[in-house]
């Protein structure tokens, strides 16, 4: 994340208004459930970053407002020795992948998680089920039976991410 913000100080002023102009078209949702759009500076790193992420070369340019669509459905099975989720639209389209964020495990009581972490990223136009439990398990430890894992997917194209699906799972 350093590297992309330290790279938007060599952007030319005219790459910089471009970045300016797309980061106008893009709203976000705070906590507290305000809108905002992005700075040029806010858009370029996220795409970036994004990018990055997904294994890609970072753009200097910025590119047209890509929409990806959302991921409608996620069904998690998860014991102790498998984590997989079945997700729909799928296969996902030419050139989409599957971000999967997740958290540590936590107590099945527990109803809300802010602390989401990108676990995979799956290979362009993957097929459904996503299998996350070697990189959960090299990540996090292996699931215990009984503990909460808090799950969030978004698909990714070009740079962009869309809404995300976000949903929960006790290790049975």
């Amino acid at each position: 994340m350093s590297a992309n913000a330290a790279a938007w100080r060599t952007l030319s002023s005219a790459q910089r208004a471009g970045w300016s102009d797309l980061g106008a078209s893009m709203t976000r949702t705070d906590s507290l459930g305000s809108t905002y759009t992005l700075t040029g500076f806010m858009c370029y790193c996220s795409l970036n970053n994004n990018l990055v992420a997904a294994g890609n070369a970072t753009i200097t340019d910025a590119p047209g407002l890509v929409t990806p669509p959302t991921i409608l459905t996620a069904v998690p099975t998860l014991t102790a020795v498998a984590f997989s989720v079945a997700y729909t639209v799928t296969p996902l389209g030419a050139g989409s992948r599957l971000f999967s964020f997740v958290s540590p495990q936590r107590s099945a009581g527990r109803t809300f998680e802010a602390d989401l972490r990108l676990l995979s990223v799956s290979a362009a136009a993957a097929a459904s089920p996503a299998n996350l439990l070697a990189a959960y398990t090299a990540k996090f430890g292996i699931p215990v039976v009984g503990n909460r894992i808090f799950m969030s997917f978004t698909t990714f194209l070009s740079g962009f991410q869309s809404g995300p699906l976000v949903t929960s799972a006790v290790v049975a």
